[in-house]
């Protein structure tokens, strides 16, 4: 069922609420689709002249509709509230619930004309008057919706939510002189604050009387005394407006009387910059940052402003990291700044110093995951398998949300030939990923186990995990690959297994045309099942594209160019192969006896 609602709100959070409201101009209830249900606990007998037998039949109609309607019968609903209204024409409560049904058929104008009539019955219903002027608002009729909310505040006087609509709707027609008038009322009943006295100061800034606009700050301030936050708020009033003498003197009052105010050392730091005064500005902003009763966010943004002037002035990231030091050393508890200065260092290409500093951030906080995964990087782009290890064994229990640890451990295991333990790392973490992760993850988690089976000479086990591996991502390039060679170099394949191989080594070859691992791959298929001839076209791609210039396919090359006939060229390949640092045994009798030999 459509439902039609308001947005409630308590009277200690309507101030917290009126900027967002008026500043983005939409209707409070515009948000919200849908009429609330309101099942009155009495039918009115007011609502017209009724016999005792005919409120009987009518009630009787409406609850057994209102039944139906929640239970998921529309249609069955709206029949019986149709004889309720066929009852009492003027029966609100019927009106009112058969407007949401009117809407579920998308019969707008119906649902308007139920609800006007609704409230011209039951004028007292405040549910019914708001599900009216919203539906004005979600029409674009702001005039009928202005009148209907009017009406509303003058009926229902203790309901801010009404007025808060008003607010919203004068904005959005430019009536600054009625949302004055509304936000006045709402001062009236919820005292003064900040968010209507600044609201009502930027519509006098509109309407460009800037003495009632000042006035409503300064009244502000009196009303508070004792409460040094509105003075600074009437001081950046001032500077914002170019009066620069009237901020001073705000802000050297809140000083006198708080001389520690955070607010106002800081507003008083704009103040030196905006005037030019260089020295007044950093001595306030050493204040500030060397300050330990000094909140860190405070300090942080600072941290970020003196980074922006920093690198408009095009200046060298020296004094930025003296500045970063000062801090962090008066400071050794907090851990935001440190993360800023890590991120700070890393965009200046100076990785290596930001090491320690991550290092600091997980002493004090080893949940960090931000830091955690910056180091896990660096490690990772640096090779330093013991260094991945480090950080993601404690990552794993600290943070199993995040795979990248278990995945970059178990990689990490397996190139320091600790097998055992990357097969634990991965088997583990596959029993533990989220529900929700990437189908495309865990295929690589399989990819792995079934490179780790392979290295451990257990075939069966390695192409059961290729296979899961392709269940979950069938395009793994990096599995169809492994996949396709581990079978063409198996001691006598069937011709299904390698004809399985093709298939899979050609869709690598056609999705990555110039990697010369995944030609050479294809090449040495072909040459197993007796295609010589188009198995040389593909070493030769892949001899093309070899920029690593590995031994094995020079090795293939002079298999195939021997097997091809070219037993000249299949000798140059295989003593460049023994030239870069081959290790086969076999290259060394193919080259002896000149001939091929098979492994």
């Amino acid at each position: 069922m459509i439902l039609f609602s308001i947005q409630r709100h308590r009277d200690t959070e309507i101030l917290n609420n009126i900027r967002g409201i008026i500043k983005n101009a939409l209707p409070l209830c515009l948000c919200v689709l849908f009429f609330q249900v309101v099942l009155p606990t009495k039918v009115k007998a007011q609502e017209t002249s009724l016999t005792p037998e005919e409120q009987r039949k009518y009630n009787y109609f409406f609850l057994e509709a209102t039944k139906l309607s929640e239970s998921g019968n529309p249609d069955e609903a709206f029949e019986l509230y149709q004889h309720a209204l066929e009852i009492n024409p003027n029966g609100a409560s019927a009106l009112y619930e058969i407007a949401q049904l009117y809407l579920q058929l998308n019969q707008v104008q119906m649902a308007q004309q139920s609800l006007e009539k609704a409230v011209a019955n039951d004028p007292d219903n405040y549910w019914y008057a708001d599900a009216l002027a919203n539906l004005y608002m979600q029409r674009g009729m702001n005039a009928e919706a202005i009148k209907a909310m009017e009406m509303m505040v003058q009926r229902f006087p203790n309901k801010y939510e009404t007025l808060f609509g008003l607010i919203s709707l004068y904005s959005s027609e430019k009536d600054y002189d009625k949302m004055i008038g509304a936000l006045n009322k709402l001062e009236n009943k919820a005292g003064k604050s900040e968010q209507i006295s600044m609201e009502k100061f930027r519509i006098y800034l509109t309407q460009e009387d800037h003495k009632k606009a000042f006035n409503e700050i300064e009244s502000l301030v009196k009303e508070y005394p004792l409460d040094m936050r509105y003075l600074v708020i009437l001081g950046d009033v001032y500077m914002q407006n170019n009066k620069t003498n009237e901020a001073l003197k705000a802000y050297a009052k809140v000083l006198e009387n708080e001389p520690g105010n955070a607010m106002a050392t800081l507003a008083l730091a704009s103040y030196y910059d905006r005037t030019g005064q260089t020295e007044l500005y950093d001595r306030q902003i050493d204040n500030l940052l060397y300050n330990k009763q000094i909140d860190p966010d405070i300090k942080l943004n600072i941290l970020r402003q003196q980074i922006y002037k920093a690198e408009q002035a095009k200046q060298d990231s020296t004094e930025i990291i003296s500045l970063f030091d000062r801090v962090i050393e008066q400071d050794q508890e907090d851990t935001q700044i440190p993360m800023l200065y890590a991120q700070y260092l890393i965009s200046k290409n100076m990785e290596e110093a930001s090491i320690p500093v991550l290092e600091h951030i997980l002493q004090l906080d080893p949940t960090n995951t931000a830091a955690r995964m910056t180091l896990l990087g660096s490690a990772i782009r640096k090779n330093d398998y013991d260094q991945v290890i480090r950080i993601s064994e404690p990552g794993i229990e600290l943070n199993p949300e995040s795979i990248e640890f278990p995945f970059y451990l178990g990689i990490s295991y397996f190139q320091k030939d600790e097998y055992d333990k990357a097969l634990v790392t991965f088997e583990n973490a596959l029993q533990h990923l989220p529900e929700n992760v990437n189908p495309e993850v865990v295929s690589d988690f399989y990819n792995m186990i079934g490179d780790i089976y392979h290295t451990k000479n257990k075939e069966k086990e390695a192409f059961a995990a290729y296979d899961s591996a392709l269940v979950y991502n069938p395009e793994n390039v990096g599995v169809l690959n492994n996949y396709a060679y581990y079978i063409s170099i198996k001691k006598s394949p069937t011709k299904a297994e390698l004809d399985k191989a093709d298939e899979m080594s050609h869709k690598t070859v056609r999705k990555e045309p110039t990697n010369s691992t995944y030609l050479d791959t294809y090449a040495w298929i072909l040459f197993i099942k007796g295609n010589y001839a188009e198995a040389k076209l593909y070493i030769d791609d892949a001899l093309r594209n070899d920029k690593d210039i590995s031994d094995v396919i020079i090795e293939h090359a002079g298999d195939i160019y021997y097997m091809t006939g070219d037993k000249e060229g299949a000798m140059k390949y295989w003593l460049q192969a023994q030239e870069i640092g081959s290790e086969s045994k076999t290259l060394k009798k193919k080259i002896s006896k000149k001939k091929y030999i098979p492994e």
